[in-house]
């Protein structure tokens, strides 16, 4: 049984983690500011530490004893970025350079966070991960900083360290009141009520949506993956599906017809993101991803049991296992 910091761990992905680590009978600790994260969302039996990640004296207490961290504390969203560059910044390289030093006090692991929004609108489709980078937004760019940070800490310090490239993940928990929510639970939490949703430009840009089920796999494999080297994987599903499709899709399970407000397309969106998936599913034993269709069923039925008086985090897993385990 091991100790595990989880930093985010009240949040989206690091509660679904947090649990998944409990399950297999590890202690949890999370840090967490509470920013964006929920207390109902807290593992069972974790202990909490509500504060900010670049706090110095926190973050050595949240490691103490630990035998590895997960960092995916973070402000994840491209427009926020942009109304406080300095803020999204400060949270995001800043507060994963605060990690990775505790994390070399500490002598202990890291898989971190880091995202698609890395590779910017080039590149060949699908992305892989020896594809140049060239974000285009703070997040992105801030992304790729925690990756050279992540390198130098292996190339100086001998740290041992993962980086996990998260393309659109979605499920449970993800919170369609959140302004920075993804379009997945914003799509399901409309069209379940009988609402029409809003479609910007045709509605043929496409993504490549992964359950989180898929990505808590993905980060629990890539633990004993971590090394000096700071290995990078994207977490994806390698299957492209246009927002238009997902909105149909999610109406056919809502069993409601599907009214759009189309928008006007957004200035600077990506067409297209796509990933390739080979490296990680080869390096680290992942089984094969959840369909779109079954995820989406997943969220609906959280969403639903949310809606009978469940609260925000109650639990609709579904976690996925590596091939290995």
């Amino acid at each position: 049984m091991a100790r595990i910091l989880v930093t985010g761990g009240c949040g989206f992905i690091g509660s679904h983690l947090g649990q998944a680590l409990y399950e297999r009978g590890d202690t949890v600790v999370v840090l967490d500011d509470l920013s964006t994260g929920s207390t109902s969302n807290l593992t069972p039996g974790a202990r909490l530490l509500v504060g900010d990640i670049n706090d110095r004296n926190l973050l050595e207490d949240a490691c103490q004893g630990v035998d590895a961290i997960f960092h995916l504390a973070a402000i994840a969203s491209v427009e926020r970025g942009v109304r406080d560059w300095t803020g999204t910044h400060r949270a995001n390289l800043s507060g994963t350079i605060a990690v990775l030093d505790a994390a070399r006090v500490a002598r202990v692991p890291v898989v971190y966070a880091s995202s698609a929004a890395v590779y910017g609108a080039g590149g060949q489709l699908p992305l892989d991960e020896s594809q140049a980078v060239s974000p285009l937004s703070a997040y992105g760019a801030d992304k790729l900083g925690c990756e050279q940070h992540a390198r130098v800490g292996g190339h100086v310090h001998g740290m041992a360290t993962a980086g996990m490239r998260f393309f659109n993940v979605f499920g449970p928990r993800q919170d369609p009141r959140s302004p920075y929510t993804g379009v997945i639970s914003v799509f399901c939490d409309r069209l379940r009520r009988g609402q029409p949703v809003d479609i910007f430009g045709d509605g043929r840009q496409t993504r490549d949506f992964v359950h989180v089920g898929d990505v808590v796999a993905a980060l629990l494999a890539a633990l004993p993956a971590a090394s000096t080297a700071a290995p990078v994987f994207n977490v994806c599903t390698g299957q492209p599906t246009s927002v238009l499709r997902l909105a149909e899709t999610i109406a056919e399970l809502c069993g409601t017809p599907l009214a759009v407000n189309w928008r006007p397309g957004r200035a600077g969106e990506i067409a297209h993101s796509l990933g390739e998936r080979a490296k990680a599913r080869d390096a680290l034993l992942l089984a094969e991803p959840m369909p779109l269709r079954a995820g989406l069923q997943n969220t609906l039925a959280w969403l639903d049991e949310r809606g009978n008086g469940t609260a925000l985090g109650a639990a609709v897993p579904l976690v996925r296992t590596a091939a290995a385990a």
